[in-house]
């Protein structure tokens, strides 16, 4: 136990080194110390007015993104069994997508705070309609369905999505800047719009963590163990949606994230989710923070947005991870 509870130590304090980085690193760059003395004072200089109006906003929803996507992704794959689950595969990210394009094609909506209420009932939809055609039946059937329905839910919506934007070019050009998945130019307003669907989640998901280990026994046992697998199951659910649904509504889909978080903290502290989850909400923000980071100094002045960052790290450590054993030798 001791030695996880130094390795979190490692993740925090990495966590909040990368948290300064983000507020000074830009197209203006900062040195730390006059990062440290805007926070303290915000005086109204030119830094000052960087830091609070532009890289604080930023920072926050990165972090708050990064602890839902990791936490999602680590629900996700305990509840399916399948450590190649994602939260995109509840159509949570199509549900959004549609509803946003529907805000923008009909309503004129061009705005990201406008665009959050629209996207956080698309996923809630989506997620709620996958959940009730996934049905009630044994753990191993419902788990089956559950991907089967987020697949077909998915294809739907996005057939949905791609008729509205192919047949009106606006929308089209005003939803791109949402899917491409980013951080940058969202306001104060916008975190703070997610910010209670994403705390709601992460509290229901860190304190699932003795459940999941019942239901990763398998049912019989689970049930011998006073677990009720049923709440349990919907629970998790509920978590995964709210997270996973505000991160999106946010900052648009950002793909890798829940999905090689979860891997990367299991190779650390192996198949304890009371551990697993804990490690997810550090690792999650580091991954996401540090993308972002790497997208505004590698084309400068201009800048990577971070889902296409996420997707060039994701992808090599997703194919490592798939040729490599879980206890990181080759199959």
């Amino acid at each position: 136990m001791a030695w996880r509870l130094i390795g979190l130590v490692v993740i925090l304090t990495a966590l909040a080194w990368l948290f300064f980085l983000s507020i000074g690193i830009g197209a203006r760059p900062i040195p730390l110390p006059e990062v440290w003395r805007a926070l303290i004072d915000n005086d109204g200089s030119r830094n000052a007015i960087i830091v609070w109006q532009l890289r604080i906003p930023r920072t926050l929803l990165g972090l708050l993104v990064g602890i839902a996507l990791g936490l999602s992704g680590a629900v996700m794959q305990a509840l399916t069994r399948n450590p190649l689950a994602a939260p995109g595969l509840l159509g949570i990210n199509a549900g959004a997508a549609l509803m946003v394009v529907l805000a923008i094609s009909m309503l004129g909506i061009n705005s990201f705070p406008g665009y959050v209420w629209f996207a956080l009932v698309g996923c809630g939809g989506a997620a709620a309609l996958v959940y009730t055609l996934s049905g009630r039946s044994s753990s191993a059937v419902q788990q089956v369905r559950l991907v089967l329905a987020g697949a077909a839910i998915t294809a739907c919506l996005g057939a949905i999505t791609g008729i509205i934007t192919m047949s009106n070019s606006q929308t089209f050009d005003s939803y791109r800047f949402w899917i491409v998945g980013s951080l940058s130019n969202r306001t104060p307003e916008v975190a703070f719009q997610v910010l209670p669907f994403i705390a709601v989640g992460a509290m229901i998901a860190v304190g699932l963590g003795g459940r999941l280990n019942a239901v990763a026994l398998g049912d019989d046992v689970g049930r011998s163990l006073g677990v009720k697998l049923g709440q349990t199951r919907a629970l998790s659910f509920v978590a995964i949606a709210l997270m996973c649904g505000g991160a999106t509504a946010a900052a648009g889909p950002i793909g890798f994230v829940g999905l090689m978080v979860p891997h990367a903290v299991r190779l650390i502290v192996g198949p304890d989710w009371r551990w697993i989850l804990p490690y997810c909400v550090g690792l999650g923000p580091v991954i996401v923070l540090a993308s972002d980071i790497l997208g505004r100094v590698v084309v400068p002045p201009g800048e990577l947005e971070v889902g296409i960052v996420t997707a060039f790290i994701g992808a090599p450590v997703l194919l490592w991870l798939v040729i490599m054993g879980k206890d990181g030798s080759r199959k």
